[in-house]
C-alpha cells in the first residue's frame, strides 16, 4: 500500500547500495509505513503481546528472555521496537522495559497504543548502532525483527548492545532465516524453488525516482550472524528455528503455512555477554 509520505517506488531488486543512505532511508520508510503496517499486522501482533516471528511464537510460551520472575528484577531494552507491543507486554508483567526505534512514526504509533491500553512504555528515537544509554545500564536486550536486517553493519548493532549490557547480560534477536534469501518472496508452492545463491549477499533495494534508496534489507548467512555476535563479545546459548504451527493459517508476505511446513522462516539467536 502506497503512503503519501513515502517516496514513489521506481524500481526494486537486488543491487549494491550505499549502506549509509539505505540506513537513513529506513527511518523515513518505517515512519510512513507505521499506520499501514499496524492495520495489516496489528491483530496478529496484538497491542499488548510479545510475538517473536510470523510463525506466532510468543514469549509467554518460549521464555527466551528468561522467567518473568527474574525479569522483574532486571532492566530490559527493546531495539527496533516498532509500536512497542513486546515491551508493553513485558511492562504488563511488571518488567522495567524500555523501547527504542529509529522511526518516529512507529513510536508515535506506540504512544497511541499506550493511550488505548493504559500501559505506558518509555521510548527513545535511536539508531540501534548509537544507543542513548550509559555503559552497562541494562540486564537484557532483545529485538523481534528490528534493526538488524535494515543496516549494512549489523556487527555495529551487536557491539552497541554489548556496550549497554551488564556482564552476563542476555541478548536475543529474531531475523529472517538466512536460507529464505535463496527463495522468492512467495508464500505459495512457487516459493519453494531456490532462485538465488544463499551466499549472494547483494541487498534487496527499493529505489525512488531520484535514484535514492527508499528501503533496503541486507542478507547475512548464518555464519555471518555467528561471527558478528561472537566478535562483539557474546556466546551463543541457543539457536531457535520455530516450526510453522498447524493452526496458524496467516500469510505474512512470503511467510505462510505452505512454505512454513518445509523450510524455516525465522532464526532466533539467544546470546550471553561474556
Amino acid at each position: 500500500m502506497e503512503s503519501a509520505d513515502r517516496p514513489q517506488l521506481a524500481r526494486a531488486g537486488y543491487e549494491p547500495v550505499d549502506g549509509a543512505a539505505a540506513a537513513r532511508a529506513s527511518a523515513t520508510w518505517w515512519s510512513a509505513e507505521a499506520a499501514d503496517y499496524l492495520q495489516e499486522h496489528g491483530t496478529f501482533l496484538g497491542d499488548v503481546d510479545f510475538c517473536w516471528c510470523p510463525e506466532g511464537l510468543r514469549e509467554s510460551e518460549a521464555a527466551l528472555l528468561g522467567q518473568i520472575a527474574d525479569l522483574r528484577t532486571q532492566r530490559v531494552l527493546e531495539i527496533g521496537a516498532g509500536a512497542a507491543q513486546c515491551s508493553r507486554w513485558l511492562r504488563s508483567q511488571g518488567v522495567d522495559a524500555v523501547a527504542t526505534d529509529i522511526a518516529e512514526g512507529m513510536l508515535a504509533a506506540a504512544a497511541d497504543l499506550d493511550s488505548r491500553t493504559g500501559i505506558a512504555v518509555p521510548t527513545h528515537v535511536a539508531d540501534a548502532r548509537d544507543l542513548p544509554f550509559d555503559d552497562a545500564s541494562f540486564d537484557t536486550a532483545f529485538t523481534a525483527f528490528g534493526a538488524i536486517p535494515f543496516v549494512p553493519d549489523a556487527d555495529a548493532v551487536h557491539r552497541e548492545v554489548a556496550r549497554v549490557l551488564r556482564a552476563g547480560g542476555r541478548w536475543v534477536f529474531s531475523v529472517t532465516h538466512p536460507i529464505r534469501w535463496a527463495f522468492p518472496d512467495d508464500p505459495t508452492d512457487a516459493g519453494l524453488t531456490a532462485v538465488r545463491s544463499y551466499f549472494d549477499r547483494t541487498p534487496y533495494v527499493e529505489t525512488g525516482a531520484d535514484a535514492q534508496p527508499i528501503y533496503a534489507e541486507f542478507h547475512r548467512t548464518l555464519g555471518d550472524h555467528v561471527r558478528d555476535v561472537v566478535g562483539a563479545g557474546f556466546s551463543i546459548v541457543d539457536l531457535v528455528e520455530p516450526q510453522w504451527p498447524a493452526d496458524n493459517l496467516a500469510v505474512w508476505g512470503g511467510w505462510g503455512p505452505v512454505r512454513g511446513r518445509v523450510i524455516p522462516g525465522t532464526a532466533i539467536l539467544v546470546c550471553r555477554l561474556s
